[in-house]
């Protein structure tokens, strides 16, 4: 592979210009050429597949449904819940026109979905037999993002899934709430390979419109935290806007508890950050669209068996794994290794003239760039528990990771210090009081993540969530307090 095609940026001297190269290079995704807006390749597409599998499987099992909305909202809509309204605003593409023709009435590109769907909702739910409703919707939405392009981070328009859900009473909203969490939480570590903080967002972080949210936070390389995913509980709020109500069992009028929760594109840009070294691209065997890639050593004299004897293996190999035979004339092997590491498929077996002497394969692992000679015989064996190693090798080394570069401050200057230093996340206590908050954002670009559940940093079981107190001053302005928090920079 000429140098051009390979990652040119090392990651730890120019994190910013690496993760470009490599999403780009890995034929993850492409730049539009509409001004923020990006194309997903299909190589990239595949990875989001799996995630939208891997999901919807779980929530489908525990009664949940898709469904799909329109992509426009009525300005009228839109307007009937402040609170969002305010928190959506400067974000939101308005539709003017039909053609030549103005329109009554401006129609907002979807930001979000809950203003459309509730109107639905309000239709749909008379009695307490038709709850809990339960939709999930994938599809895209439209923020009028300012700041400059970045792939799966930052565009104009991303792919997501969205969960809507309605319930008759606050505590079957909040067991939502938290077993959405918790299937999150089994996406971005059994599947990503990436370890997550879950808590509560605070009140100046939390959705707009929303009682309460809960989020899963996860490290990059670069220091920073990634908010990965959110559930959140929306109380009566838009139900109360957009008349939402039911009749209870006992024949008198209530409003819906509502739910809303979601996860987007924005988990391959951290799976690329979070696995990728400076040959590319890193998957994690369960979200590989390709899991093994069968490479011929092709020599004039031994073309044919050997073409022959990759087949066998390759078509063994696909009852079980997902397996690419690459067998294209005109590019070496080695262009062939090059190109299939950056786009960093999780095993690669080798087989040429001298392999089939010896019955054996070459077996190398993407994750530790690690070579072996294996029997043939024992491929399929092999493969298996190789597959399972790059796995838990992948989560552990992100979980080491986490854990090294998560300090703890008890005064400002500390804080201060290892923000500037270290990055990461910082645990401190803090007042709660809005104005410290904000004054360490405004000193140090450091916002409060989450508020960790108890256990601090692990997750609960869905029936409860209680964050970790522990009794010592805030981290800003040194009152005394038992609130913990996780603070970081943040994408």
């Amino acid at each position: 592979m000429s140098e051009e095609l390979g990652i040119t940026v090392k990651k730890k001297e120019n994190f910013s210009e690496w993760y470009n190269e490599v999403v780009l290079k890995a034929q993850l995704a492409d730049f539009s050429d509409i001004k923020g807006f990006m194309v997903v390749k299909p190589y990239g597409y595949a990875i989001w597949e799996k995630i939208q599998q891997y999901f919807d499987e779980k929530i489908k099992k525990i009664g949940h449904q898709n469904a799909y909305f329109p992509a426009v909202i009525p300005e009228r809509f839109f307007e009937k819940e402040k609170e969002h309204v305010q928190g959506f605003s400067p974000e939101v593409f308005w539709i003017t026109h039909a053609g030549k023709t103005e329109l009554g009435e401006r129609l907002a590109l979807r930001p979000t979905s809950e203003t459309i769907i509730y109107a639905s909702y309000a239709q749909w739910i008379r009695s307490w037999r038709d709850l809990p409703l339960l939709i999930n919707c994938w599809n895209s939405v439209f923020r009028a993002e300012t700041k400059m392009t970045k792939l799966f981070l930052r565009t104009r328009e991303f792919l997501w899934q969205e969960g809507h859900t309605a319930h008759a009473t606050k505590e079957e909203a909040d067991e939502e709430v938290m077993t959405i969490l918790k299937i999150y939480r089994q996406v971005m570590e059994e599947l990503l390979a990436i370890p997550v903080i879950t808590g509560m967002k605070t009140e100046s972080e939390k959705f707009a419109g929303a009682l309460y949210t809960t989020t899963l936070e996860a490290l990059m390389p670069d220091g920073r935290a990634i908010q990965m995913g959110t559930s959140h509980n929306l109380g009566q709020h838009f139900a109360k806007a957009f008349g939402i109500e039911f009749l209870d069992k006992n024949e008198k009028k209530q409003y819906a508890w509502q739910t809303s929760w979601g996860i987007s594109t924005r988990l391959l840009g951290a799976i690329t950050m979070m696995h990728g070294d400076d040959r590319g691209l890193i998957l994690p065997p369960s979200l590989a669209p390709i899991q093994v890639v069968v490479v011929p050593i092709i020599f004039d004299k031994s073309k044919a068996e050997v073409l022959k004897k990759a087949k066998e293996l390759s078509e063994k190999l696909s009852q079980n794994f997902s397996v690419h035979l690459d067998a294209r004339e005109g590019y070496s092997a080695g262009f062939k290794f090059n190109e299939w590491e950056l786009k960093g498929v999780p095993l690669r077996v080798e087989i040429g003239p001298k392999d089939i002497e010896k019955n054996q394969v070459v077996v190398y692992r993407r994750d530790t760039g690690k070579k072996e000679s294996i029997a043939a015989k024992e491929l399929s064996k092999k493969t298996k528990a190789a597959l399972e190693d790059i796995q838990k090798n992948l989560y552990k080394k992100s979980l080491d990771f986490l854990n090294s570069n998560t300090h703890e401050a008890s005064g400002f200057m500390e804080f201060k210090e290892i923000i500037e230093q270290k990055r990461g996340f910082i645990i401190a206590n803090w007042c709660g009081a809005v104005k410290c908050e904000e004054e360490i954002k405004e000193r140090t670009g450091a916002t409060i993540r989450c508020l960790p559940f108890d256990p601090f940093g692990k997750s609960v079981d869905g029936k409860h969530f209680t964050s970790i107190n522990k009794s010592g001053k805030c981290v800003f302005c040194g009152s005394d307090c038992e609130t913990r928090v996780y603070f970081a920079r943040a994408y």
